[in-house]
């Protein structure tokens, strides 16, 4: 007789009640069911149940990755991006802030060999092809524009996105209104539109392909009299900003609005962002814009949450501040 069974009365041979205790345990739906749950809570929290660190740990943690100017080491420490983010890197080389009184003659150096773009301007190729006063934008007055100058009074302002310079005369009108007089505004954008732009700007006019963005943005500038408060800087805004972290240039206050997919608005704000000067304010515009979770919004939460940062918002745009 095996182990497992005994004689009942009658001479029969039954199982024992242990051996018929699992047998009911293993068939019983119930087990299975258990069973089945205790594999996905397992799974589930053994996964990564957030790619991205909070925003006390991002604030808090330390890195090697990301060279950042001495100027942020008190806002942002540098630190150790997930692997998720950090493919989407933006790390250039930055020397230390120069004076802000040698800012304007570094871009006047650096760019326009010495002299004032607006210096005989406009060129007799283009005259007839411009209008007097074009300043189409969007969002370009909003209350926001004179929260932040009255708040922060900047002496420079970085503008990464400008178009036809609506919001650019606007924050030199405010400037000037609000006693200050020396502020210079540097407005980055390659001033090429976006293709098919000019169906809907067709008195934008081009010779031979070249559009007349950049002039008619000149145009505007000369024609509200704020040549010394505005500079344009006609590159790419990721070159452009890379390239001011490596002379040096910071600001005080800093617009973003340029491209407005993921990836152009993140690699904007990470560049931008190097530029700051300690307790300064980087702020945009369409932040509310339909199905943005996909756009600028996704890049302003994400940096936000990355470095431990706080998005407000004013109207349609969003701030953040860095103190």
């Amino acid at each position: 007789m095996k182990d497992h069974e005994i004689k009942s009365l009658h001479g029969n041979r039954i199982r024992s009640p242990k051996r018929s205790l699992c047998r009911t345990i293993f068939t019983s739906p119930l087990f299975y069911l258990t069973l089945a749950f205790l594999a996905f809570f397992a799974g589930y929290y053994t996964a990564t149940s957030n790619p991205f660190p909070s925003s006390s740990a991002a604030a808090a943690a330390a890195t090697n990755n990301i060279n950042f100017p001495s100027r942020l080491a008190s806002a942002t420490a540098a630190m150790t991006l997930p692997p998720e983010i950090d493919n989407f890197r933006v790390a250039p080389n930055c020397i230390d802030p120069i004076p802000t009184d040698l800012i304007r003659e570094t871009i006047l150096t650096r760019v326009y060999g010495g002299a004032s773009p607006f210096d005989n301007f406009p060129p007799p190729h283009v005259a007839n092809s411009l209008r007097h006063r074009s300043l189409k934008g969007w969002g370009s007055k909003g209350a926001v524009f004179r929260h932040l100058i009255e708040e922060v009074r900047p002496k420079i302002i970085i503008e990464v996105g400008t178009f036809l310079g609506a919001s650019a005369v606007h924050m030199a009108t405010l400037t000037r209104q609000l006693g200050l007089d020396d502020t210079l505004i540097l407005c980055i954008d390659d001033f090429r539109g976006w293709p098919g732009f000019r169906e809907q700007f067709q008195f934008i006019n081009h010779i031979n392909g070249d559009v007349m963005l950049l002039y008619q943005f000149m145009q505007n500038v000369v024609y509200s009299n704020v040549t010394d408060s505005v500079l344009p800087l006609p590159f790419s805004t990721g070159s452009t900003l890379s390239r001011l972290c490596q002379w040096g240039v910071t600001a005080d206050l800093i617009e973003i609005d340029a491209g407005h997919e993921f990836n152009s608005a993140w690699s904007d704000i990470n560049r931008a962002f190097r530029l700051l000067r300690p307790g300064g304010v980087m702020f945009g515009h369409d932040y509310f814009r339909m199905g943005d979770n996909r756009g600028v919004r996704r890049a302003v939460n994400l940096f936000a949450q990355i470095y431990g940062l706080r998005v407000q918002t004013d109207g349609e745009h969003w701030v953040i501040h860095t103190s």
